[in-house]
């Protein structure tokens, strides 16, 4: 059949164009322009953080488990270190000293040998940082002559770090403290990356460390200090800015680090703080102040906080655009309540003796497949200070303690209620009462000796008497229960508490024999001088409170916590928890906000 004369004249010019297009895909590639570069991988910073420390520098032993401590923190920080050469930043969100024999014996200058060694690049001053008052043995300057910043000022002097907060003010002018250098924030470089690292300190000192330390001084409030230190930071040429914050918060679950559902996002100051700049203000956050665990994302910011005493730490991983030096949020990792161990429960690879069912078999503990052990010459140079303080540390008072007594910061405790009891039984008092957070760690099964009481009650309190009135009684309790400080612990007193802790959370109160608090009545109460002088937000309740009636021990012999070890002396009796019940609770009517419901 004849093809039409077109098709045959096409098909010449078809075969051309194949053959083109062949030898186009078998041709080579072209070789690079010269002016083409790879693109560059994100620099890389490693921010550690650190926490509410409270002097315990040595490390902790449990059974089988060994825990804690800066020599063995020191061969953590040894692996971050090497696995980001340069990279590394380290700081700590405050209450460095305050806690244990070892470190108020020199009031925290073994603390800051330590950092130093370690290599800190800031600190933000905690409000226990202000507890020790002037050089030297009294807690504060009830002379006119004697400096209650004395202790604060040796350290701030010894650090070879900045002890950081852009907050505080002198009240009389306004100005910032002349013993405080610069405006509170510091700016340190890695990889090329200029990080500014600004310190706040919690509003809320004045009434949580001894008030007449800082008689003189205000707080500014978070939110607007951090913006305005943010900013000044950017404008010196910050590419990143941290925050490091005495202020905290807590959350009951941190595998998931977007989900702020089990956060206390309503009551907590460092989340109020960035809930309320605008995003992008700060990139992270290191927290401290409340003992807990943050490791979560709010409000564009990275924020950490890993517990206290020196047994964990937490890292935000933080890559940086090479060409912009903005972070990446995408790419940040977090994770805090890494636990500082030297042996570990081989089941749960944990090192926490609350955590872990007892056991007797243990194996060393490793961290990114490294064995840790504490730094021998971090040990050695602790080693005077542990000296110092051994006598009087291991000193047997004769008195056994056949179970151990715990505390409970949300609840009645067996500790809180047999140091109550004692308190009211050795001054015949009518009523005690002790701020749970004056309680800093539980108390041992074993021989009781100085040391572990002392690391139950580590703050010089004096024994402070006051002769109320039931209506004063009253308000004292009205005040203590809705300060958000806790579940104050009681003797001589039963109490009834909404399980929300709201302003009005006391429902009832009674005499432990049933009988009602009499308004007219007198009653001789026993607290430390801390709560007498209006610490953790008792100041207002005892407003109408005659100064004659008010005894705040200035002249007894002893603090509160030696005169207890001289009344459990001489009763020579075993320590055991007395009954419990004089705390119950009653359900709210409203639901309690995110994670502020008591157990």
């Amino acid at each position: 059949m004849m093809q039409p004369q077109h098709s045959r004249a096409v098909r010449p010019i078809a075969w051309a164009t194949l053959a083109l297009f062949l030898s186009c895909r078998a041709s080579p590639p072209l070789a690079p322009s010269p002016l083409a570069k790879a693109p560059l991988s994100p620099l890389r910073l490693t921010l550690v953080g650190t926490n509410d420390l409270h002097g315990w520098v040595l490390e902790q032993r449990d059974g089988e488990l060994e825990f804690g401590g800066l020599a063995l923190l020191s061969s953590y920080l040894e692996v971050l270190r090497a696995e980001n050469p340069g990279g590394v930043v380290l700081v700590d969100a405050g209450d460095l000293f305050q806690g244990t024999l070892v470190s108020n014996l020199s009031e925290g200058a073994v603390v800051i040998d330590a950092l130093n060694r370690l290599g800190y690049d800031a600190a933000s001053i905690g409000n226990h940082e202000f507890d020790y008052g002037p050089v030297g043995p009294a807690p504060s300057a009830t002379d006119p002559s004697m400096d209650p910043f004395g202790a604060l000022k040796a350290r701030i002097a010894q650090a070879h770090f900045p002890l950081l907060s852009g907050n505080i003010y002198e009240k009389e002018t306004g100005l910032r403290p002349s013993w405080l250098t610069g405006d509170g924030s510091v700016i340190v470089e890695r990889h090329g990356v200029k990080v500014g690292l600004f310190g706040l300190t919690t509003p809320q000192t004045p009434t949580t460390t001894l008030p007449i330390n800082v008689a003189s001084l205000r707080f500014g409030s978070l939110a607007p200090e951090a913006m305005a230190a943010a900013q000044r930071l950017r404008d010196q040429g910050a590419d990143v800015v941290v925050a490091v914050v005495h202020a905290g918060g807590r959350c009951r679950d941190c595998l998931h680090p977007h989900d702020l559902s089990s956060c206390d996002l309503d009551t907590s100051e460092v989340f109020e703080m960035l809930r309320t700049i605008p995003e992008g203000i700060v990139d992270a956050v290191v927290a401290g102040h409340t003992h807990a665990r943050i490791g979560h994302f709010v409000n564009g910011a990275a924020v950490i906080e890993s517990w206290a005493l020196g047994r964990a730490f937490g890292v935000i991983e933080l890559s940086i655009d090479p060409a912009t030096k903005k972070v990446l949020a995408d790419q940040t990792r977090i994770q805090s309540g890494i636990e500082v161990c030297e042996t570990v429960d081989p089941a749960s690879k944990s090192c926490d003796p609350k955590a872990v069912q007892a056991t007797t078999a243990t194996e060393p503990a490793t961290f990114h497949g490294h064995v840790m052990r504490p730094d021998p010459a971090l040990v050695a140079q602790l080693q005077p200070a542990i000296d110092a303080v051994a006598s009087k540390q291991n000193l047997v008072l004769g008195v056994e303690v056949p179970r151990g007594l715990g505390r409970d910061y949300e609840a009645e405790s067996a500790l809180g209620s047999f140091l109550a009891d004692s308190l009211r039984a050795m001054t015949k008092a009518d009523v005690a009462l002790l701020n749970p957070g004056g309680l800093r760690a539980d108390l041992k099964q074993g021989p009781l000796t100085y040391g572990r009481v002392y690391e139950v009650m580590p703050f010089d309190n004096q024994l402070a008497t006051l002769d109320l009135s039931g209506e004063q009684l009253k308000r004292v309790l009205v005040a203590a229960y809705g300060s958000h400080k806790g579940v104050f612990q009681v003797s001589g007193v039963e109490v009834k508490l909404d399980r929300c802790p709201t302003p009005d959370r006391l429902k009832s109160v009674v005499l432990s024999n049933g009988r009602a608090v009499e308004p007219r009545g007198r009653y001789r109460v026993v607290m430390p001088d801390f709560l007498a002088r209006g610490g953790d937000g008792l100041a207002p309740a005892l407003t109408t409170v005659e100064k004659e009636r008010l005894d705040l021990g200035d002249r007894r012999a002893a603090n509160l916590r030696d005169e207890l070890v001289q009344y459990w002396q001489a009763k020579k009796e075993p320590i055991v928890p007395p009954r419990p019940g004089r705390v119950g609770f009653v359900e709210p009517v409203v639901p309690c906000a995110t994670g502020q419901r008591s157990p």
